[in-house]
């Protein structure tokens, strides 16, 4: 697949970007270069091969699930200016 201007400009107009003839060539030539790259990748015979999420085997350790701070949200809504069922009240800012 390759792009020609049109097609760039298609794209740019899309994008909402305003791209000069200098730059719209430039960007030709980029995104046909990635999109070789993307056809050179799909050529490669990839039967047999595992899907993988990652390039290296590494296993995330995580750390128990455990709950460190106490419940503060008394102290923290007695300071506020307006609070009703545990929520904090705010004026209305949208009518």
């Amino acid at each position: 697949m390759s792009l020609n201007l049109e097609d760039v400009a298609r794209i740019a107009r899309l994008a909402r970007i305003e791209l000069s003839a200098a730059e719209r060539e430039a960007t030709r030539d980029q995104l046909n270069d990635i999109l070789g790259f993307i056809e050179q990748l799909q050529a490669v015979d990839t039967t047999g091969i595992e899907p993988m999420a990652h390039a290296v085997d590494v296993v995330q350790r995580l750390r128990p699930d455990v709950v460190t701070e106490t419940d503060r949200r008394a102290d923290f809504q007695a300071v506020a200016p307006e609070t009703e069922a545990g929520l904090y009240l705010v004026p209305r800012v949208v009518e």
